[in-house]
């Protein structure tokens, strides 16, 4: 097999089975159900993830792979991404193959565009050239806006899809034309080629706003504040499987290349580009908690939850390059986990219609559903950095590396702001605990859960409480892939 071949292997399975679904729906007559094609989605995502594992293994014999004129590179560090994604876009395939309530036409276009999404993310995170990470970005943007808006003939998923795509839009500007300052001020757009150029660059303050341009356009994909106006509505309207989806897969995308980006193609800028990730920390954990507060719809208190949660990935940036690398990547694993697993309980509650949504149609649930009462308390529970859960050593990972560093502030805002989410999470979680003084669940539907949404349920829970109990292999396998994030691409323009 070619290296052009090896390089893309994951994304070319992706794309495969996604244009083999798009083939086979129109074969399926009208009303019947579009689960087999669910099942070959299914299947892709899991051929997708073991040729990332078969990558690592290649990578562990030969080393870093290079590909398409050194644009495309496969390292350990691009590998995790894939596997995060993959496994991500498993569970999500699997939670939501009987989310649909009736045969619904347009079912089958779900599982393409989950795929050819997927297949944008992980373009990004294996991209070492800044174009091609547009590329990638574009790829996925698309898949996700059509998505958001997936649940037709509701006003709230139109509003969801639109908002989402114009305000994406804006910041892809954004993005761009950050890519074409840092050209101007390096004379290219690759990795390492730019922190070469970075060290003789006559225009130094074109660089720098090349930085804060490519931080806008990055800062609106994982929601940080001030670029997160668009995600409560977009939450709301979008389906729960698909909120999951987009809550995790492209943030871990964005932030992949954000570290690539920062710490091995601006590192000269260090001291320039970290006064913005602090301010974007430091907003995003005070607005998204804030925010959360004020929330009865569930949907919109997970979506400033997420807000706050991209300000404390945020903080990873501030430890030395490793540490930033495995606080962040870890990070990334446990919200994945945890947050997947609360929107799959969501969907396999509300189901398709979605009729249950404010946090006052949640009281008394656990007499009426126990095991998904306590599944999503456990989420939640995460969700706050409870000990013994992902969530817990995710913050702990994170604000000891600010502290290591000296941002002894950032750590205790940080620190604070978790105490304040504390108080929307276990309103949530009281109330799903509370009895009912009316018959406010009655209406609830008891929908059984199935083979598959329960394998998906398992494998999330199963991954936030590995994480808390054993994180070590976690870190151990982030700490490893740290080092070679882009060293192939860095050395190569002085060989020229």
């Amino acid at each position: 097999m070619s290296t052009n071949l090896l390089a893309l292997l994951p994304e070319l399975v992706l794309t495969i089975t996604g244009v083999l679904v798009m083939v086979l729906e129109p074969v399926i007559p009208a009303g019947k159900s579009r689960k087999p094609l669910g099942w070959l989605a299914i299947l892709g995502s899991l051929l997708s993830g073991l040729a990332a594992f078969y990558q690592l293994q290649i990578v562990n014999a030969q080393g870093t792979l290079t590909a398409f004129y050194s644009t495309i590179q496969i390292d350990p560090f691009s590998i995790f991404f894939h596997l995060l994604i993959a496994a991500v876009v498993l569970v999500t395939l699997l939670g939501s193959l009987d989310y649909f309530e009736s045969p619904i036409t347009h079912a089958g276009e779900y599982f393409a565009l989950v795929l050819f999404g997927a297949v944008g993310m992980m373009f990004m995170t294996s991209s070492v050239e800044l174009l091609m990470v547009f590329i990638g970005l574009e790829i996925s943007s698309i898949s996700t806006y059509i998505l958001a808006g997936f649940r037709k003939g509701r006003a709230t998923a139109s509003e969801s899809s639109i908002k989402y795509f114009l305000l994406g839009s804006f910041a892809t500007a954004f993005f761009l034309y950050g890519v074409a300052l840092i050209y101007g001020a390096t004379g290219s757009t690759s990795i390492g080629p730019i922190a070469a150029g970075l060290a003789i660059t006559r225009t130094p303050t074109m660089a720098i706003l090349a930085v804060a341009m490519v931080l806008i356009g990055l800062g609106f994909k994982v929601s940080a504040a001030p670029f997160h106006v668009w995600t409560p509505d977009v939450y709301q309207g979008a389906p729960a499987p698909v909120v999951g989806l987009m809550s995790t897969a492209p943030k871990a995308a964005a932030f992949a290349v954000l570290l690539r980006f920062l710490f091995n193609g601006t590192p000269m800028l260090h001291g320039h580009w970290i006064l913005l990730i602090e301010i974007l920390a430091v907003a995003s954990m005070c607005l998204g908690n804030l925010g959360a507060l004020k929330q009865h719809d569930v949907k919109r208190l997970l979506a400033y939850s997420s807000i706050a949660h991209a300000g404390y990935l945020l903080v990873a940036f501030t430890g030395t390059h490793q540490n930033a690398v495995a606080g962040a990547c870890f990070y990334t694993a446990t919200y994945a986990a945890m947050n997947v697993g609360a929107f799959l309980v969501l969907s396999q509650l509300s189901g398709f219609s979605e009729r249950i949504r404010s946090i006052e149609d949640f009281t008394g649930l656990a007499l009426k559903r126990p095991g998904m009462s306590a599944l999503l308390g456990f989420f939640l529970l995460s969700l706050i950095g409870i000990p013994f859960t992902g969530g817990f050593f995710g913050k702990f990972y994170v604000f000891s590396g600010a502290l290591q560093n000296g941002h002894v502030w950032l750590g205790i805002v940080g620190l604070a702001n978790s105490g304040v989410a504390c108080f929307y999470y276990l309103r949530l979680l009281a109330a799903i605990y509370s009895r009912p003084t009316s018959d406010s669940v009655a209406y609830i539907p008891v929908r059984k859960v199935t083979a598959p949404a329960a394998v998906a349920l398992a494998a999330t829970a199963l991954a936030t409480l590995g994480l808390g109990i054993l994180p070590n292999k976690l870190v151990h396998l982030v700490e490893r892939a740290t080092p070679t994030t882009t060293a192939a691409v860095a050395v190569q323009p002085t060989q020229q």
